[in-house]
């Protein structure tokens, strides 16, 4: 598989959407979430395409102020490995970027290193914990500061080199 298409997320797509969502997750979001969700202007969602146009992977983004909340991130099993998470934070920061945050946070299950790994790669932090947040686990709380700085857009710029690199 090439380099996923990253476009936004679009109603049509919801019901594969939410079926990945099911595939991956104890507690999944309904495809309501995911209708109520692209209908907030303070949203915005994003899906991955392999070459097939098939979704791969999607994230959605909170825009608060000057914070930017990331609120999902999902890549479908039979795919990850192949950078596609990356590349929807890539996305997901550019767009908290263009309108206007400062600052990017979210949460995180205790025991997903792979992903705190990923986080971490683009700046996130752990800052705190919330106790029970899925459920059945704990969740990692994580933020990135001062993505608007020119320190943090080298970063980016190093993250998607890399990607271009590894095609």
């Amino acid at each position: 598989m090439s380099a996923p298409a990253i476009r936004d997320m679009r109603r049509s797509d919801i019901p594969a959407v939410a079926a990945l969502e099911t595939e991956i997750y104890p507690q999944p979001w309904s495809p309501r979430v995911f209708f109520d969700e692209l209908a907030t202007e303070s949203r915005a969602y994003v899906v991955a395409l392999d070459d097939h146009d098939t979704i791969v992977g999607y994230g959605g983004l909170l825009l608060v102020e000057e914070d930017a909340h990331i609120t999902t991130i999902a890549v479908a099993p039979e795919v990850r490995g192949r950078h596609i998470g990356t590349h929807l934070m890539v996305a997901l920061v550019e767009r908290a970027l263009s309108e206007g945050a400062r600052h990017l946070t979210l949460e995180v299950r205790i025991t997903n290193a792979a992903a705190q790994g990923l986080y971490q790669r683009f700046g996130f932090d752990p800052v705190g914990r919330r106790k029970n947040y899925y459920k059945d686990e704990d969740a990692l709380v994580m933020w990135a500061t001062d993505i608007d700085t020119e320190e943090y857009r080298q970063r980016l710029e190093t993250i998607q080199r890399n990607l271009e690199d590894e095609r």
